[in-house]
């Protein structure tokens, strides 16, 4: 492996590779982006985009079989043994479930990114190994950034090949190297002729790694000279994993997804084909970033299936569950949970519909909707998940095979539980999702008026940040003050939360803009306060998509839908409340100087009378730089 001690990127140098990363414009409409500068476009969400009849047919045969499948898989055994049987991969590939978004003139089935994420939401449903296997090699495996950035002769070579079921991988973490890909050590060296790539490296939480006969490989490349300073390449390659010097060193166990396969992978002399470059050198990391666009939406509505499967869960057990003579569902204190868990799945699947929609339909920048989708919905499923436990007691903590042993439904809500946890942390922790959101949710003040109290513009940069200030923010300021004077009449009983949404989408605009005026360049330091900003905008999107949908359905003949939208509604907007009050953080002064010291070790001694067998081992790298490595990734090996 790499010696990951030697050398770790500045601060500066972290910074610089992450911004030069970022997709920095914005040649498509966002309704987030215009919600964070305070502008409520509902147009650009609705009228919800309603299903395509002619591509559901042609999803149906494939769906039908997935199902039938699906109710044959022992997913008790997958989770026991730790195990995919070969046997129900090879059904996979016959399917077509590995081609599912590859085109059809390259064998695929062609479907659309609503199909795929409704198919990969079933398979959620029943189990989460068999999702990571579909969905790391469709959602951030080749497939994904080869139809984005891939040649034609790339497409020709490897479509066909996924198609039928050859498993891909992505390989960006290292053991230093995640939510900041400026400590990637992997090295790919230009041969002397040209033609060709030299790789070596080692590559950590690679899942189907393990399994795959194809990758997409993240490697620094040379330095660009840029301005007469040396500029960091990070570039993508397709690679073979039976090529000469590629093995699999371990693979990884985890707390749930027994049967994932995900692993460490080296690289040693790696001959990688300069053909085998996707896109072009130093693209390999805003490759990744746009490829997530899309690719992150698998989780929000994997997370969306789940959460129905708890739904059910919890509705049967609390209606035949009698205790102090009456189901439990009648006690208030369960009732509430279930209430919730009922509002907050019909928000959580339409926000996931809403954002693959847009994907499909194309038009729109939709970076900042696939965040949000991925972050909300994950964060929202979880509490799903722990209050089905609750309510299920003694025999939702109990796996399925202690209950089947004792002659009880084998209910799998552990499973469940251990299963789903990781989505906080795929494809982007919810802690790096939000430092997304938020630098993209300022991304246009920044443009316009940071520099105004930059300490490192010039006298010319800083007068040309003024002017534009001026010539912006008295008028988009002032209309931040003044409403909206459609009522939103034509959504019933939910017109009262659009009025709220439009009002207060003003407030955030304003709230945003008083942090950068109050903190100035500081307010980058200040996360809490942009996480609170983050989350306002968060809840607001899941409003807004949740009223669209229920108006749909209601206009189709589900009046049910806009008393689910309502109660969400009206839960949303007691949080919102809470983060506008608490948005400066009276107290975040006071936690930061505490956990300071606790990593001084000042509070040594809260730990006394414990065994110290569960201590963390801090990595060489993390001791040298004097704290705990950083939290996983925005842009992870899923």
């Amino acid at each position: 492996m790499a010696d990951s001690t030697h050398g770790l990127a500045s601060e500066k140098e972290a910074r610089d590779v992450a911004e030069a990363a970022r997709e920095s414009e914005w040649a498509e409409p966002s309704f987030l982006r215009e919600l964070f500068l305070g502008r409520f476009r509902l147009d650009l969400i609705h009228p919800f985009p309603p299903d395509d009849p002619d591509e559901d047919a042609r999803a149906k045969p494939f769906l039908d079989k997935l199902r039938a499948f699906l109710e044959r898989v022992d997913s008790d055994e997958i989770d026991r043994t730790g195990e995919i049987p070969e046997p129900l991969v090879q059904e996979l590939r016959d399917m077509g479930a590995f081609g599912i978004k590859i085109p059809r003139e390259y064998g695929g089935l062609g479907l659309s990114q609503r199909s795929y994420v409704r198919a990969m939401g079933m398979v959620t449903s029943k189990d989460g190994s068999l999702t990571a296997l579909l969905s790391a090699h469709q959602s951030i495996g080749l497939p994904q950034p080869l139809k984005l950035f891939g040649t034609e002769e790339q497409k020709k070579k490897y479509f066909p090949r996924l198609a039928r079921g050859a498993i891909s991988a992505f390989a960006l973490t290292e053991v230093d190297a995640g939510s900041d890909p400026a400590n990637m050590r992997t090295t790919a060296t230009p041969s002397e002729d040209g033609s060709h790539f030299i790789l070596n490296g080692t590559k950590l939480w690679c899942t189907n790694g393990t399994r795959a006969e194809l990758m997409v490989v993240m490697a620094r490349t040379p330095d660009a000279i840029v301005n007469g300073k040396a500029k960091k390449q990070i570039t993508a390659f397709i690679v073979e994993t039976n090529w000469p010097g590629v093995e699999v060193v371990h693979r990884c166990r985890f707390m749930g997804l027994k049967a994932i396969e995900n692993g460490m992978i080296r690289f040693t002399n790696v001959k990688v084909p300069r053909e085998n470059i996707l896109w072009a050198e130093g693209k390999g990391l805003k490759l990744a970033l746009v490829t997530l666009n899309t690719g992150r939406l698998t989780l929000p509505a994997s997370a969306a299936y789940g959460a129905k499967q708890m739904v059910r869960v919890a509705r049967e057990w609390a209606s035949a569950r009698v205790q102090w003579g009456q189901p439990i569902g009648k006690h208030e204190a369960i009732a509430q949970k279930i209430a919730k868990m009922a509002a907050n799945t019909f928000a959580m699947e339409s926000i996931a519909e809403l954002a693959s929609a847009m994907a499909d339909r194309g038009g729109y920048d939709i970076r900042l909707e696939a965040a949000i989708a991925k972050m909300w919905n994950t964060e929202a499923g979880w509490r799903i998940v722990d209050d089905t436990l609750q309510i299920r007691g003694g025999r939702g903590y109990e796996t399925a095979d202690s209950l089947r042993a004792r002659g009880e439904a084998p209910i799998p809500v552990e499973r469940a539980m251990r299963d789903f946890r990781i989505n906080l942390i795929f494809e982007g922790s919810s802690e790096i999702m939000r430092l997304f959101i938020a630098r993209e949710a300022v991304d246009f003040h920044f443009k316009t008026a940071f520099n105004v109290v930059n300490p490192e513009a010039t006298r010319a940069e800083r007068m040309a940040a003024l002017a534009r200030s001026a010539r912006f923010y008295p008028v988009w300021y002032t209309t931040r003050w003044i409403g909206s004077l459609r009522s939103y009449g034509e959504f019933g009983k939910l017109a009262g939360h659009l009025r709220y949404i439009e009002r207060t989408t003003r407030k955030l605009g304003r709230a945003i803009f008083h942090a950068m005026v109050r903190l100035g360049p500081k307010l980058e330091r200040r996360q809490m306060v942009l996480f609170r900003a983050v989350d306002v905008g968060a809840e607001l999107f899941a409003m807004a998509a949740t009223c669209s949908r229920a108006l749909m359905l209601a206009r189709a003949g589900d009046a049910n839908a806009m008393d689910l939208a309502d109660v969400f509604c009206r839960e949303a907007r007691l949080r919102i409340a809470d983060h506008f009050r608490n948005l400066f953080g009276p107290n975040d002064g006071s936690l930061y100087r505490i956990a300071q010291r606790v990593l001084a070790g000042e509070y040594a001694w809260l730990e006394a009378g414990i065994v110290s067998g569960l201590s963390a081992v801090t990595a060489p790298a993390a001791a040298e730089r004097g704290g705990p490595s950083r939290p996983e990734p925005a842009v992870a090996s899923k």
